[in-house]
């Protein structure tokens, strides 16, 4: 195909969409009761129903009856799909060691991270409130929010990188330790606590979008609540602790909320760093690995299954103090 019969093709979706668009308009302002209100708005939510069904709801609902076949069912390739499995890919999840080890560098992940960056953001926030050079203490945390996260794990490989210590070093943090005179080390190697080394990278990235947030949140709060707390001698970290941190605790829950789905759904870091070795995998480069590596598509229906029970309680919570926080 070629880049004309592409722009051909382009110009025909917008003008199909303008077109559709059109007729809507023109049928439905013909409709002044009630009733044709109605049938108004359902002209306009129908078009985006019907691409929520065919792109997420018959997905979603077909990666979860995959997830009860065996590693035979493989409608990509062709392969049967006779051979039924009930529960026992996810029995495999909860029982397999190698499984568990995902099991649990994920539980790491979406315990450690949020923590983390939300803290690092709050504390970043409280300093440089009002201060001098606020914008630019804000624009240089927030700069790694502009990078992928595929780029970050770049960039922090070259941080990581590993030499002996008779050899130049290429890496940063082992140039630092042979400067020291210590010797230089394995970070994205040694197990358990290359899983850590990953975790700062998400975390060097998120703590830009928790201090935006929580910025905002502490210039929101009314200057006569914070007057009258000094006048009864709060300062310091009382401020901090009674003030501060009740008055935002909406924007608080949102930020961990947030980046909390955004951990249980990471793929590139794992990918870039480690590619999934040396006992740092988790669920989502996990679902790929057996979906896209082995083909073993009833295992990874069922790993992408857990993923999408594990984020669905985050995600409603999410949107409830949303709420909550668009109704103050």
């Amino acid at each position: 195909m070629t880049s004309t019969d592409k722009l051909v093709q382009m110009a025909f979706a917008v003008v199909l969409f303008f077109a559709v668009m059109g007729v809507i308009l023109l049928l439905t302002t013909r409709l002044r009761s009630r009733s044709g209100e109605r049938i108004q708005a359902a002209a306009f939510i129908a078009p985006s129903m019907l691409l929520i069904a065919v792109g997420l709801l018959y997905p979603a609902a077909r990666t979860i009856y995959q997830s009860f076949f065996g590693s035979a069912y493989q409608p990509l390739l062709g392969g049967d799909g006779a051979n039924f499995a009930g529960l026992d890919n996810y029995r495999r999840i909860f029982t397999n060691d190698d499984l568990l080890q995902v099991l649990q560098n994920t539980a790491v992940w979406v315990v450690l991270t949020p923590l983390l960056a939300t803290g690092i953001g709050l504390v970043y926030a409280v300093l440089i409130d009002r201060s001098r050079f606020e914008k630019f203490a804000k624009a240089l945390i927030f700069l790694p929010m502009a990078i992928s996260l595929v780029g970050a794990s770049i960039i922090w490989k070259f941080v990581y990188d590993y030499k002996d210590k008779e050899q130049g070093q290429l890496g940063v943090l082992n140039g630092l330790l042979k400067e020291a005179g210590f010797d230089t080390y394995r970070f994205l190697l040694t197990e358990p606590w290359n899983t850590l080394f990953l975790i700062v990278i998400i975390v060097w990235v998120q703590a830009g979008f928790a201090m935006t947030i929580l910025s905002a949140a502490i210039k929101a709060i009314p200057d006569d609540i914070v007057e009258a707390a000094r006048l009864d001698g709060v300062n310091g970290l009382k401020l901090f602790r009674y003030i501060t941190v009740p008055s935002i605790r909406p924007s608080l829950i949102v930020v961990l909320t947030t980046i909390s789905i955004t951990t249980l759904k990471v793929f590139d870091i794992v990918r870039t760093a480690t590619g999934g070795q040396f006992g740092t995998s988790v669920l989502a480069y996990e679902f790929y690995v057996q979906s896209f590596r082995s083909f073993d598509f009833g295992l990874g229906a069922a790993l992408a299954t857990l993923i999408f029970v594990l984020v669905t309680p985050i995600v409603v919570y999410n949107i409830r103090q949303m709420r909550r926080l668009e109704a103050r």
